[in-house]
């Protein structure tokens, strides 16, 4: 497919343990869609008929709480694979923050492909613990750390993750436009927006960080917010 010949995520995408035949043929099940922010692309609670790799755009992971909140439980960017392959039950809905592109398989055709591929199976269970890894890095992140050190993890994390290329050795970017406000980088951080914006201003008088405008950061001196984000509080 030209989709597949031309995606710039390729190399670094769950298809990239296949060779050039077998993506081909992966890409005949598939299907491309663009997401307008706020459009689900996967529904909490249902039956997990899809599964997605990210092409481009960044999407969030949520649940619905029982007093009606929604709660972030994650975010995905491009070359990421969401939905559940093998399961039965979707445990979270997926949602466009951005303008995003995702190439979409039903669940049972990409789980029959898998089977057929083991290098493809393998990669999703490299996958699966990477993600894995992430989520305890992210309890620690939410029980543990100070405000400060919260923020300047998401920071960090948000300079390598919105970088083009990203997990591809590409230096972390030092500008980049958060695709989500500040009540959201709350929700996900466990915070409040007061809290938020005055540790955003505390950086920003330290002159670690510029804030050009509402969704801009700007890193001044990455080597201090790392240090923040080791062990540091202001």
């Amino acid at each position: 497919m030209d989709h597949c010949a031309t995606c710039y995520v390729r190399n670094r995408a769950i298809c990239s343990a296949l060779e050039v035949d077998e993506v081909t043929a992966l890409g005949r099940i598939g299907r491309h869609h663009r997401l307008v922010p706020g459009q689900t692309l996967i529904w909490e609670g249902e039956d997990s008929m899809l599964v997605a790799n990210v092409i481009d755009g960044v999407l969030k992971l949520s649940t619905s709480l029982s007093d009606g909140r929604e709660q972030i439980v994650g975010v995905v960017y491009p070359s990421d694979f969401i939905g559940r392959p093998f399961g039965t039950r979707v445990q979270h809905n997926v949602t466009a923050l951005t303008d995003a592109h995702v190439c979409t398989f039903s669940s049972s055709d990409f789980e029959r492909f898998a089977r057929e591929h083991p290098e493809l199976e393998h990669k999703l269970l490299e996958r699966t613990l990477g993600e894995l890894d992430r989520t305890r890095r992210w309890l620690l992140l939410l029980g543990r750390m100070t405000a400060s050190e919260k923020l300047a993890n998401f920071l960090l994390d948000m300079s390598e993750r919105l970088t083009p290329g990203g997990s591809c050795g590409n230096s972390p970017a030092d500008g980049f436009d958060l695709p989500f406000g500040r009540q959201q980088i709350a929700d996900i951080l466990g915070l409040t927006i007061e809290t938020v914006s005055r540790r955003l201003n505390d950086f920003k008088a330290q002159k670690i960080i510029a804030v050009p405008s509402r969704r801009r950061i700007e890193i001044l001196d990455r080597t201090a917010l790392s240090d923040i984000a080791a062990n540091a509080t202001l």
